[in-house]
């Protein structure tokens, strides 16, 4: 064999070896995630897991493939995103595909004809057939030949002012069998427009989805797929519909990212009759209104934090609210798992600009070391049977409807910035109350009500999908369950052609038949009825009143509190504040418009992991709006044990002797590491690369504060004592 042929064959071997390699490697589970659209490069190099990389896209000088074999030279789990209601996909949209013309005209229309679009040439689109052919036939194949067998199909959205497309027409025909109707011109063709566009994307991502378990089962590979998305909240808010909760009971999702970060919790809404920013508030909404939406089914979630955002604001802005909705999510102890940021090269390599001036400047090794040890301690942190300080047990009951009947106003009704959910839920928050998110989707299994002592709902800004809901929700009550019914039923969507009023039904609202199935009158008062062992509470007002006008809560807050006394024999507590503590890390927030002003002082021993100094603390206090995240050194169960606490490098090969601890630490080049590092006893020598430096001493906490550049190729660290 001349030594042209060898090569040949040892290619074939290599070749056969990396494609084995890679579908073994991306079986393995990831913790922490990244997505980027990017090759590796030593300035993006952020140590999660695995990297979910966007697109199939070829770029000149490099493929799709190749773009992937970057990452995994790396070590990295190589996991695929890319968008399904948008993306790009020219190939298609000009017909090169197919061969037909175009597909343009599939894209998501407004009123006036106007394409709704997420960049030039890249239209929301209108879920055809054809559409999902196409992302099945050129995007899962293509994705699951390289080996990858973690799919995400990211944001299916179809925005509430869209609904006058050709394609959405025809759309319309097949799905209702009757013509299309503008949805401008009633509540009821607004509803069945959302209704429509909601079943659109559960059908596409049912069959995008099937087909690659089949497609990969073919290969010997077990794909699991995903759907990041917004929250139902931010949806609603943002008049955006999604299928949402209706996914997690398909067999084909394995999972979601809660796609929550400063953007979407920044949504101003309205608390006590003044319209602001809440975005801590916002954010623990909207995380555990994904966390309960997958709960009762045991799927996946993936809890997203952005240190920026998509819109222009100064680094002193992002890094606020990145601590905000980045102790949100720590709030849920059950939840482990994190993409800790999207798109780091616009992290790392973007201008934004600097606070007080006209510059713009790129993230600062302040800011970049800060952020690093806070995602470096998700790749740590594990799930606690911990709860988060405060009353338990009350609920706030949604659905997927409340996405149905946003845009347009229609007879003069109103619901600004969504303020009926937020008048049962801001009311019960702002006074220390971690108010659960109860999915009506979720009721038909038994587990959506352990614990749940209270439940509160409204049909003034959702409707029952389906009846049996109400069975559901009537055996709780009955077994001695407290139901609190707000609202006056006289929205314009009460009307709308539903299963409440036709098939023989005559229930002029779908309270009615919710009441009915309780044993109560179909139209009640104002008041407290008997159900079996539980209680039903009538309040006939829409709960947005309760934030629209100041001092409008206080009924609202009476009335669940007498019922949470009367079921558990308990008072509910008031505070401003909220405190979960998940192994050594304790994390805090601190609430302004509650019941008091007093900061939050908390007396231990801590390394403030907010902070890119990481002081040892004896006492932190946090004062109202704003949060804490404190790494626990008195919960370290191993004194004598060496060990990196906490640091903004991720830290491999560790190694300990009797008077010896080495390791090496990994993180994006061109910022700065600081790290705290236990010993058992004082150094007497510590090198980093084999130099000799001189780190600080904390007698109190038996650590040492190291710093150093950071390296992707890795920094060695030896410490002798």
């Amino acid at each position: 064999m001349n030594n042209k042929h060898l090569l040949f064959a040892l290619s074939i071997l290599l070749c056969g070896c990396h494609t084995s390699f890679a579908q073994k490697l991306e079986k393995q589970d990831a913790k922490t995630s990244f997505q980027t659209s990017e090759p590796w490069k030593p300035e993006t190099d952020v140590r999660a897991d695995a990297t979910m990389v966007y697109g199939t896209v070829d770029r000149p000088g490099m493929s799709f493939e190749q773009r992937v074999q970057t990452w995994r030279n790396r070590g990295y789990l190589v996991q695929f995103m890319t968008g399904v209601a948008w993306g790009e996909y020219q190939d298609y949209f000009l017909g090169k595909w197919d061969g037909i013309d175009t597909h343009l005209e599939e894209g998501q229309r407004d009123r006036d004809g106007n394409e709704i679009a997420h960049g030039y040439m890249i239209p929301y689109i209108v879920p055809t057939e054809s559409f999902i052919r196409y992302m099945q036939e050129t995007q899962i194949k293509r994705v699951i030949d390289a080996g990858i067998t973690s799919i995400y199909l990211e944001e299916p959205e179809f925005w509430m002012r869209a609904g006058y497309s050709d394609a959405f027409k025809k759309e319309w025909q097949n799905y209702y069998r009757f013509p299309w109707r503008p949805q401008h011109e009633s509540p009821e063709n607004t509803y069945l427009s959302n209704k429509l566009k909601y079943h659109l994307y559960y059908n596409a991502l049912d069959k995008i989805f099937s087909f690659a378990k089949e497609y990969g089962k073919s290969k010997g590979l077990d794909i699991k797929c995903y759907v990041p998305t917004h929250s139902l909240i931010n949806y609603t808010a943002w008049q955006i519909v999604s299928p949402e909760a209706s996914l997690a009971s398909l067999d084909c999702v394995d999972g979601y990212i809660a796609q929550v970060w400063t953007g979407t919790s920044r949504e101003p809404n309205y608390y006590n009759g003044v319209k602001k920013e809440r975005v801590f508030e916002n954010a623990f909404l909207e995380y555990g209104c994904m966390k309960s939406m997958t709960a009762p089914l045991n799927r996946r979630t993936y809890f997203l934090t952005d240190p920026i955002e998509d819109r222009a604001r100064d680094w002193q802005d992002y890094k606020r609210n990145y601590q905000a909705t980045f102790a949100a999510q720590l709030m849920y102890p059950d939840v482990d798992t994190y993409e800790v940021m999207p798109w780091p090269d616009r992290i790392y390599q973007g201008l934004y600009e600097v606070s007080g001036t006209n510059r713009k400047e790129r993230i600062s090794r302040d800011y970049s070391t800060q952020m690093q040890v806070m995602i470096n301690s998700l790749n740590d942190i594990r799930t606690s049977d911990e709860r988060i300080s405060g009353t338990h047990g009350i609920g706030v009951l949604m659905a997927n409807s409340m996405m149905f009947q946003r845009f347009p106003n229609h007879n003069g009704y109103d619901d600004p910035q969504f303020s009926s959910f937020y008048g049962q839920t801001l009311p019960l928050l702002k006074r220390g109350i971690p108010v659960e998110l109860v999915h009506m989707e979720n009721t038909p299994f038994k587990e959506t009500f352990n614990d749940l002592q209270v439940l509160v709902m409204s049909y003034s800004n959702m409707k029952p999908m389906k009846p049996e809901y109400h069975t559901y929700l009537a055996d709780w009550v009955k077994k001695g369950g407290v139901l609190i019914y707000c609202g006056e039923d006289i929205d314009p969507y009460q009307t709308v052609l539903e299963w409440w009023n036709t098939e023989g039904n005559q229930y002029d609202a779908p309270s009615e038949h919710l009441f009915e199935q309780m044993g109560m009158q179909r139209k009640p008062e104002d008041g407290t009825y008997r159900c079996g062992k539980g209680k039903v509470i009538v309040i006939r007002e829409d709960p947005k009143h309760f934030v629209l006008q100041a001092d409008n809560d206080k009924k609202y807050i009476e009335t669940v509190a007498s019922a949470y006394t009367h079921r558990t024999k308990k008072d509910i507590e008031y505070k401003n504040n909220f405190v979960v503590e998940r192994g050594p890390y304790l994390v805090a927030s601190v609430l302004d418009e509650s019941v008091s002003d007093a900061p939050l002082t908390l007396s231990g021993l801590f390394i403030d992991l907010f902070d890119k100094d990481l002081p040892v603390l004896t006492q932190k206090r946090i004062f109202p709006g704003e949060q804490g995240y404190l790494y626990n050194v008195e919960k370290v169960k191993s004194k004598k044990k060496a060990k990196v606490l906490c640091g903004a490098s991720r830290i491999y090969d560790e190694r300990q002797t009797k008077k010896c601890y080495s390791f090496v630490a990994k993180s994006p080049l061109h910022t700065t590491n600081v790290s705290r590092v236990l010993l058992p006893a004082k150094p007497v020598r510590v090198e980093v690369n084999g130099m000799n430096v001189q780190p600080e001493w904390d007698e109190r906490s038996r650590t040492i504060l190291l710093r150093f550049e950071n390296n992707p190729d890795g920094v060695n660290v030896r410490i002798e004592w």
